[in-house]
């Protein structure tokens, strides 16, 4: 089984890459996802969450909200929160393995992938890629979103350029979507 990392900073057209892989019968974990599944109600991190960081959670389970209002600019608060979330994800993925255990590839979407170090535990970097341009201009369009919470995000994330530098594979989505879906083809052809 070969391992993928699949990663490219907020507003770069990774969930769209990630659904491309998934498209071409790749299995994909979306550390994304989980970590909703174990913000939800009843979900397994939110009395801990609760604790950390009260009022932050009710009956919706988490409010990312009010939450990301906890935890941004706070070096030390973001670290406690990762250390509740980053084991319960940490499950989740070998959970994910199992299942998939006969699959010749399996992509792990992760979004911090290098600020966490999960490079190291991935046989490839996969790289998802845009001109600043485009990537300030699709954040910008989220819900929610303003420009000061797009600079405190992209703060804590590798910077886009170092990303590539370090990736086995970039995949540019500032082009049509057909020449994406095409560069996710040529890389599963090459990983395989």
């Amino acid at each position: 089984m070969i391992r993928v990392g699949l990663t490219g900073s907020i507003g770069m057209g990774k969930s769209t890459v990630a659904a491309m892989f998934a498209d071409e019968g790749v299995p994909v974990f979306d550390a994304d996802a989980a970590v909703h599944r174990l913000q939800r109600p009843g979900g397994k991190v939110v009395a801990a969450i609760e604790r950390r960081f009260p009022g932050t959670t009710g009956e919706g389970g988490v409010n990312r909200t009010a939450l990301a209002e906890a935890v941004l600019g706070d070096d030390a608060a973001m670290e406690a929160l990762e250390a509740i979330v980053h084991p319960a994800v940490g499950a989740e993925r070998a959970a994910f393995l199992a299942e998939h255990a006969a699959a010749p590839i399996v992509v792990f979407d992760v979004p911090l992938l290098f600020e966490t170090g999960g490079d190291r535990h991935v046989d490839a970097v996969v790289v998802v890629s845009a001109a600043p341009e485009v990537q300030r201009e699709r954040t910008l369009a989220r819900p929610g979103m303003t420009a000061a919470k797009f600079d405190a995000i992209l703060a804590r994330q590798t910077p886009d350029a170092e990303k590539r530098a370090r990736a086995d594979h970039v995949i540019p989505t500032d082009i049509a979507l057909e020449e994406t879906r095409a560069a996710v083809r040529r890389t599963i052809a090459a990983l395989a």
